[in-house]
């Protein structure tokens, strides 16, 4: 019977799982709907049982519940709204579940012949009160089939049976055996579950030396003789002879000997007997291991870093057994069997290390190599550490990093006695400036973590010249270099004569001249890789300004205030002489503002800033002219354009005026003669 969804108001079951609503007895179920009370109190029944209360996020509801021990059948799932007293319903069937285990030995070890075998059978989700009665049937490798009726627990009200344990062989019906290696399967009722157990001679898979290896078969005749062979590859290294005993039963061990390589064994049972002899399908025949153990390693140097490139040599009592070579994590492994060993460790074919590692179990070793690290510290003759050195290195023939910060330089796990010398090149900027040849590193015949070697960069000395725009000498000029890398600088004053010396540790620098007024002069780039006298022309320096005021028709106009303002910010002023110019001497740097500000005037009339480079200084100075178009130069006065316009149109239009009047008159008078003539003639 099917139990069809309700809907009471907003309460609903809207997701079920399993989804097609069948279901097994132990197994998660699941159910979504929603309720009408917000974020209130809903419970989940199965059937008569309450399996959840839980409390809504919002209206939503998403609860799991574990289907408990009943018997097959459907029932009725209710998700009930407790504050409005609503339900929602939907069904779940509960199926009926079959199980069977058997108890076999966990890997490594496993059954032997003539083993016996515990088989447990249950159900869950069966008819209430039922005694179910259960078909065990075992098939073994031989292709032999064995069985054995089972009676259940009753089901009760539960619908779970259980059963005692069952022991194969001996429960089972005929000459039900384990006589036969391979894999055994199991089946409750032929296909409602099944299982399998494996059979093998030996009771273990894998071995470690000195341990006995057990050996059994079964399935033989009494007192038949059988050979029992284990083989390694193609080499035989153990065989024996045995007389089955009691029940055809062949026993016997083999201690795994104390040099047993690791690898694949193979053991053999056959019959020798002349007579009666036995003849199995499957035969018996197994594979076991000698596995060893892993055996991690460590290479290492003096001063403790790890070392990669290290070839490891094992040996077993003189006998090389394999190489293993360390990774750039300084790490190798292997696997080794019980026992001690030597190691002889090699870095670049030179032995570095040798002793003894011994095995037990999984190992893990550390090999202290006989490498040391080479630290190279490189300072001037100041002490004053140098970084960005280069410095080539052999025999390996390389050019290690440079120097770091602070001068240093490590190249890691070297040979400490070598056939050739260290020898290390060091430059800087493509320059050689020192060769320094390590015969060992060794101390007092000594290897050692840390060998240290100091290499000293030469001070050179650069006397700079410092001349102006006309080859006079800068006094007092603030002369500074800075090495292009950073970190190396020095600085210094020109004397009377323009010249400074400064010491530098050889490379290459950037140098800069300012002026007293620390404005910049001059900058380049100059090598001192040997002592240096340089000229340093500086034409911003101790050049002039002429400074030209004219008026709009180019007329110079005198008595001009004329202000310049440096890049230092130092200002000097000067009127304009009867020429319309402003000299200043003896002006430093690339920029200047000039202002202009004509007599009587407050206010600046006119202001601009310049930019002076070498290509604008003409015969030690530089010109400059202002156009003030709003004057004009009159008769000594400085008259603006606007009103001398003014003035010139009233003097043209009294000028007009008057030629008008007085071409008027003319014509009177010419008039007044002709007048004057017709009247005489009359």
């Amino acid at each position: 019977m099917l139990f069809l969804h309700v809907k009471a108001a907003d309460v609903a079951i809207t997701f079920v799982s399993p989804i097609d609503h069948y279901a097994r007895v132990g197994v998660k179920a699941q159910i979504g709907g929603t309720i009408n009370t917000t974020n209130g109190a809903c419970q989940v029944w199965f059937g008569e049982r309450l399996v959840n209360e839980t409390t809504a996020t919002q209206n939503n509801v998403s609860v799991t519940f574990i289907v408990p021990p009943v018997p097959r059948g459907n029932y009725t799932l209710i998700l009930r709204d407790i504050l409005a007293n609503i339900n929602a319903t939907t069904w779940l069937y509960i199926q009926s579940t079959y199980y069977l285990k058997v108890k076999a030995p966990e890997a490594p070890r496993q059954l032997q012949q003539s083993d016996s075998v515990e088989v447990n059978v249950n159900l869950t989700g069966g008819v209430a009160n039922t005694v179910y009665v259960a078909n065990i049937t075992v098939k073994t490798p031989a292709n032999q089939t064995y069985f054995a009726l089972v009676k259940l627990s009753n089901t009760t009200n539960t619908g779970t049976a259980l059963n005692l344990t069952t022991l194969y062989p001996a429960s089972f019906t005929g000459t039900a055996n384990t006589n036969f290696i391979g894999t055994y399967t199991v089946a409750f009722n032929k296909t409602l579950a099944t299982d399998t157990f494996s059979v093998g001679l030996t009771n273990f898979t894998q071995y470690h030396r000195f341990q006995n290896v057990d050996i059994k078969a079964a399935g033989y005749n009494q007192t038949e003789n059988v050979a029992v062979r284990i083989t390694l590859g193609s080499k035989l290294v153990y065989s024996v002879n045995v007389t089955a005993g009691e029940g055809g039963i062949v026993h016997t061990t083999w201690a795994v000997p104390f040099n047993a390589s690791i690898g694949t064994y193979n053991l053999n049972i056959t019959s020798v007997s002349t007579v009666n002899k036995t003849k199995k399908t499957p035969v018996d025949a197994q594979a076991f291991t000698v596995p060893g153990f892993n055996v991690n390693m460590t290479t290492r140097n003096l001063a403790q870093d790890l070392v990669s490139g290290v070839a490891v040599r094992l040996f077993e009592r003189g006998v090389s057994l394999l190489n293993v070579t360390s990774d750039s994590s300084g790490f190798c492994s292997t696997l080794l069997e019980i026992g001690n060993y030597t190691y002889e460790a090699y870095f670049k074919n030179a032995k570095v290390d040798s002793g003894w590692v011994n095995v037990a179990e999984d190992t893990s070793t550390e090999f202290t190599c006989k490498l040391t690290n080479l630290k190279v510290l490189v300072v001037n003759e100041a002490l004053v550490r140098i970084p960005d050195v280069s410095i080539y290195f052999k025999p390996d023939n390389k050019t290690l990093v440079p120097t770091d910060i602070n001068g240093t330089v490590i190249e890691r796990s070297l040979l400490p006695n070598v056939t050739k010398p260290y020898v290390l090149n060091a430059s800087r900027y493509g320059r050689s400036f020192n060769v320094t040849t390590i015969p060992t590193l060794l101390v007092n015949g000594s290897a050692i973590p840390w060998f240290n070697v100091t290499i000293t960069c030469p001070v050179l000395k650069l006397q700079a010249n410092v001349t102006g725009v006309s080859g006079q000498p800068v006094v007092n000029a603030r002369v500074r270099v800075r090495d292009l890398v950073g970190g190396l600088s020095n600085e210094g004053t020109t004397d009377a004569q323009g010249k400074v010396v400064l010491n530098c540790t050889f490379g290459s620098y950037s140098l800069r001249v300012y002026g007293s007024d620390g404005i910049e002069l001059h900058e380049t780039t100059v090598e001192i890789f040997q002592n240096r006298n340089l000229t340093i022309n500086c034409p911003l320096y101790g050049f002039a300004i002429h400074v030209k005021i004219v008026d709009y028709f180019g007329q110079p106009i005198s008595n001009v205030n004329v202000t310049i303002r440096l890049k230092s910010l130092a200002q000097f002023s000067h009127l304009t002489l009867a020429n319309g110019s402003a000299v200043f001497d003896n002006v430093s740097g690339d920029t200047v503002q000039i202002s202009v500000r004509l007599a009587g005037h407050t206010e600046v009339n006119t202001q601009n800033t310049f930019t002076i480079n070498e290509q604008s200084i003409k015969g030690n100075s530089v010109e400059f002219q202002f156009k003030i178009d709003k004057y004009i130069v009159l008769m000594g006065f400085l008259v603006e354009t606007s009103h001398l316009a003014v003035v010139l149109l009233i003097v043209v239009s009294l000028l007009v005026i008057l030629a008008i009047e007085i071409y008027r008159r003319r014509k009177h008078v010419k008039l007044e003669k002709e007048s004057q003539n017709k009247e005489s003639d009359a």
